[in-house]
């Protein structure tokens, strides 16, 4: 029988199985015969009637339906359907996860119908044969596509083409016909949108509504990153001629309508390439110890209105997604780098936090309000630190953004580093409350004029950028609580407590070296952790650790119900302080606003609606950043296929051992089939390859040393060949 021939049989027998549950479940109380059946689907060839009857007597033998009379059928009554979200394996079987179960639903490929990763289905659950068998079903409706749009190759053939996805998660092509395919050309990358797919057919159809370009080129890379996730790398015209009609400049009637705080020293602390400065910090010496610390924040919400369309395209795009070569803003440039940005010698609006602090960091009075702000100056994180480290005013040469040695005002300076001796008291105090201290060393890349990866670093978090965050924090938190406390509609940047099951999992990997966590309570909890991440510092480890811990808390997100924030150990915590590039930011400006008005609360429906969006694009733009990192670390290691690196196995699956290289963290992966000096087995319990007859392993935290053997840059995978342990390697 041919491959067609053998696909369409198993075609007609998955629809006629279909036909069969849509008969039987469109009256449940009654039974029918195969010749019923027959009738209602409209099947009155030989074949058809025989496949109907074959597949009654499997499925009543199978007891996924009821025989109840020789030859009479009906469904089995239960609540066996159930809604969920489709995850596929690689394999191209899936997962239903659903939250009324407490496990996941096994869905073989064959009875997919159609349904792809992230639909929303419903799921028919087969009746468990025996205790302690995975769940398994059947996918009866899908009730919501995730997306529609896919990036992929153009195949082209005589008449038409097909789109090979890039997305391993979707397990077929999409057919597009000659007229659809526009000035695409064979080989291209580019975006197509599924319009149809019919019930006989083995592939959607689509149409290519954008040419992205060749594989392989740097453009039409970063810009398929994006596509994948449907983030978008430019502005509407429309919104841009909207943003740009703005009235941009500071008026004297506006700054009446604000507290003036021009004449307070301001300064701003960013990374050396910022563009957009989103925060400023003011200074103010009262009597005795007390001092006036303001936390001013760029004003968006004067600029962007409800209802415009810049406020639409800022809430769909809900943040500014940061690859590893370009910033793609929530807005448009005249707003995101000139308007709203605290440059230095310039008046801005700003919405601020002001508090009376001591010498101890204790808090005496607070106040929140719009504002009007000078920044007297602009320091990178870099020069900021040296003036902390050497406790002068003067910024030395080669962390100067002027590349000259220059003396601070000391007015200035004196602000810089009283707040960072406040900061670090903050800090210690939040520490000792139960917050979990996440210094996770960022890889970050050289990059030449052509946007090629010249070299590798890693970016660590020091004083400068510990005391911005320490204030930030303390805006934040306070605006959360001043809201909270009123128990009016908010929104609020929350995390759950972890997962017990993920603490286990953790404690099981780093036992192999030689760390633990305290179970006990969530104070031994934290304490143990914050240690556990204090004594990997430096260490081989540390990367693989900080990873598989931060993998082990839950998932910070957006809503109006406040459950705390675990992580900082805070009861109540907001996202106030980067309206530029976080949309829940301006939705907290504006809330904030309207209750300092006496405004009633608002309605949460509509807001937690906003919050679920917010978090939704925030994960996906967390992954197109990690996508980009992932793409030029491949393009890094294609200059450097010869040479011999030293790896961590920073992971351990059935198909084979991901190694991150010491000195650069780039990760690839050994296929099991590669490592040719035994045969070895998944051992899950121990993240470990055993070979069946040396009994050798590869345990996760192993050191190993590896070749490149392959770079893809399309499918932004890499792979190494295994030398071996370097345990094992003379010296």
């Amino acid at each position: 029988m041919s491959k067609r021939k053998k696909r369409a049989d198993k075609q007609r027998k998955s629809e006629i199985t279909k036909g069969i549950f849509s008969v039987l479940e469109s009256d449940p109380d009654k039974s029918f015969n195969y010749k019923q059946i027959a009738s209602k689907l409209g099947i009155s060839d030989p074949a058809g009637r025989n496949t109907i009857i074959k597949r009654l007597g499997q499925l009543a033998g199978n007891e996924k339906i009821a025989e109840v009379a020789r030859g009479k059928y009906k469904l089995i009554v239960s609540q066996n359907y159930y809604t969920g979200v489709v995850d596929m394996t690689g394999r191209n079987n899936a997962y239903v996860v659903c939250e009324e179960l407490d496990t996941d639903v096994f869905v073989p490929q064959s009875l997919l119908n159609k349904a792809l990763n992230g639909d929303t289905v419903e799921v028919y659950v087969f009746p468990r044969k025996r205790r302690g068998k995975k769940l398994e079903g059947e996918i009866t409706r899908i009730l919501e596509r995730k997306k529609m749009t896919f990036v992929g190759v153009l195949q082209m053939q005589k008449n038409f083409g097909f789109v090979l996805p890039s997305d391993y998660k979707m397990y077929t092509d999409i057919f597009v016909p000659k007229n659809r395919i526009k000035d695409a050309e064979h080989g291209d990358k580019v975006i197509v949108e599924i319009n149809d797919w019919p019930a006989n057919a083995d592939s959607p159809y689509g149409t290519i509504i954008e040419t992205l370009g060749k594989p392989g080129d740097h453009q039409t890379e970063m810009h398929a990153i994006l596509a994948e996730y449907g983030l978008p790398y430019e502005f509407p015209p429309e919104v841009e001629h909207e943003a740009n009609k703005l009235d941009t400049s500071i008026q004297e009637e506006e700054i009446k309508k604000r507290r003036d705080m021009r004449s307070v020293t301001t300064f701003t602390i960013d990374p050396k390439d910022a563009k957009d400065f989103d925060d400023a910090l003011s200074f103010k010496k009262l009597e005795d110890d007390w001092v006036e610390i303001g936390i001013h924040i760029a004003d968006v919400s004067h600029y962007v209105q409800p209802g415009t369309l810049l406020d639409d395209e800022a809430y769909n795009r809900a943040t500014s997604v940061y690859l590893v070569d370009r910033v793609v803003p929530m807005l448009p440039e005249i707003l995101s780098n000139k308007a709203c940005s605290l440059r230095p010698h310039e008046e801005k609006y700003t919405f601020s936090a002001v508090f009376e602090m001591n010498s101890k960091a204790e808090i005496r009075k607070q106040w929140f309000g719009r504002t009007v702000t000078y920044s007297d100056q602009r320091f990178a994180y870099e020069e900021a630190q040296a003036m902390i480290e050497s406790g002068k005013n003067k910024v030395p040469s080669d962390v100067s953004l002027t590349g000259k040695t220059y003396e601070v005002d000391q007015e200035i300076a004196n602000a810089v580093l009283h707040m960072d001796r406040l900061a670090k008291i903050m800090r210690k105090k939040r520490m000792q409350d139960g917050a979990i201290s996440f210094d996770k060393v960022e890889v970050k890349f050289n990059l030449n004029e052509e946007n090629e990866p010249v070299g590798v670093f890693f970016k660590t978090s020091k004083d400068a950028n510990k005391m911005i965050e320490e204030f930030m924090l303390l805006a934040n938190r306070r605006v959360a609580a001043f809201i909270g406390k009123q128990k009016k509609t908010f929104v609020y940047r929350v995390h759950d407590e972890p997962d017990e099951e993920k603490l286990l999992t953790l404690q099981g990997v780093i036992k192999r070296f030689g760390y633990s966590i305290n179970m006990k309570s969530r104070k031994t909890v934290t304490s143990s952790l914050n240690n556990l991440l204090q004594e990997v510092q430096g260490k081989k480890e540390q990367n693989l650790v900080d990873t598989l811990t931060i993998r082990s808390m839950s998932k910070a997100e957006y809503t109006t119900d406040n459950i705390g924030h675990y992580g900082l150990a805070f009861d109540y915590y907001t996202h106030f302080t980067s309206p530029i590039r976080r949309y829940p930011d301006v939705m907290v400006h504006r809330l904030l606003q309207h209750y300092l008005d006496k405004g009633a609360s608002a309605k949460e429906e509509e807001y937690e609606d906003k919050c679920r969006h917010s978090s939704n694009m925030e994960g996906l733009a967390a992954q197109a950043e990690r996508d980009s990192i992932k793409y030029m670390q491949i393009k890094f290691m294609e200059d450097h296929k010869d040479e011999e690196f030293l790896g961590v196995i920073s992971g351990v699956t059935e198909w084979g051992i991901y190694v991150e290289i010491v000195e650069n963290k780039c990760e690839g992966m050994i296929r099991i089939r590669d490592i040719k000096d035994d045969y070895y087995v998944f051992d899950e319990k121990n993240y470990a390859l055993v070979g069946e007859v040396t009994k050798n392993e590869y345990q996760l935290g192993d050191e190993v040393y590896v070749q490149v053997k392959n770079t893809d840059l399309v499918k932004r995978h890499l792979d190494f060949s295994l030398i071996g342990k370097k345990e094992d390697k003379p010296n």
